[in-house]
């Protein structure tokens, strides 16, 4: 089977704060159509990460290659953007007064104005390129609801789909889970299982239960360093891992 291509090298990358390294030499490679979930302690480097990759921080030493040959490191937030990589935080961001549907349209035409993009008459592609987006993050029967009607959970779906609107070919989400039910956390699991068929997808996760339910890859981060990448099975069964996370008790299964 042929390898797929690297969408992400990054390259021994440092970021300082005052003197402190929140990141210190990281190396990280991610593959095209790739759900990887980044994982370790609080203050392992893992959201600091994710600042560097959207250009949010700037590192001080190391490189970070884009689609193989673009060099991301020194540029700013929208120029990354622009180059194809959608960053979410942690708390779902949606126009609460605007439909679904109107936030889905929003998002597929970022550069225009919102009331010029509402006025405007849409397309027949464009209303089946939402209409396609509704149905992949499970909201089509909400399409005419205000988003700040939706639940915890659906606001973040929205919050995807809008960053879908805009076709990245990378999406790094921050604990995108969090906050949520059992069974929104089953739903958008799967929903990025599907969404990493397409895109390469990189999450940071502290849910235990749903990293080992739909991570084939992991990467583990310690105090601003690779500790260890490997299947879940892997991470688990790594007695560095182990102590880590829980000193010196042994129990692969709290690992997190």
């Amino acid at each position: 089977m042929q390898k797929k291509r690297d969408i992400l090298c990054c390259e021994k990358v440092t970021v300082a704060f005052d003197g402190f390294k929140a990141i210190d030499g990281m190396d990280l490679r991610l593959e095209e159509k790739e759900l990887r979930f980044l994982i370790g302690p609080n203050g392992a480097g893992k959201t600091t990460m994710l600042d560097v990759i959207c250009g949010k921080v700037k590192p001080a030493s190391g490189k970070i290659w884009f689609d193989g040959r673009i060099d991301i490191s020194r540029k700013k937030e929208h120029q990354i953007a622009e180059l194809g990589i959608g960053r979410k935080f942690q708390a779902p961001s949606v126009f609460a007064a605007l439909t679904v549907f109107e936030n889905l349209e929003l998002a597929m035409s970022q550069n225009r104005s919102v009331l010029a993009v509402l006025r405007a008459k849409m397309a027949k592609a464009d209303a089946e390129r939402i209409q396609s987006g509704l149905e992949l993050i499970g909201l089509a029967d909400k399409a005419g609801m205000q988003a700040g009607d939706l639940s915890h959970g659906e606001k973040q779906w929205l919050e995807i789909g809008m960053m879908l609107m805009q076709e990245p070919a990378l999406l790094l989400l921050d604990e995108p889970v969090a906050g949520m039910t059992d069974e929104e956390t089953e739903k958008t699991g799967q929903l990025l299982k599907t969404i990493a068929r397409d895109r390469t997808v990189i999450v940071v996760e502290h849910d235990m239960d749903f990293v080992r339910r739909f991570a084939a890859k992991v990467t583990v981060m310690h105090e601003g360093k690779l500790l260890k990448e490997g299947t879940m099975q892997e991470i688990q069964a790594d007695e560095i891992v182990a102590e880590v996370y829980l000193g010196q008790r042994r129990d692969a299964h709290a690992v997190g």
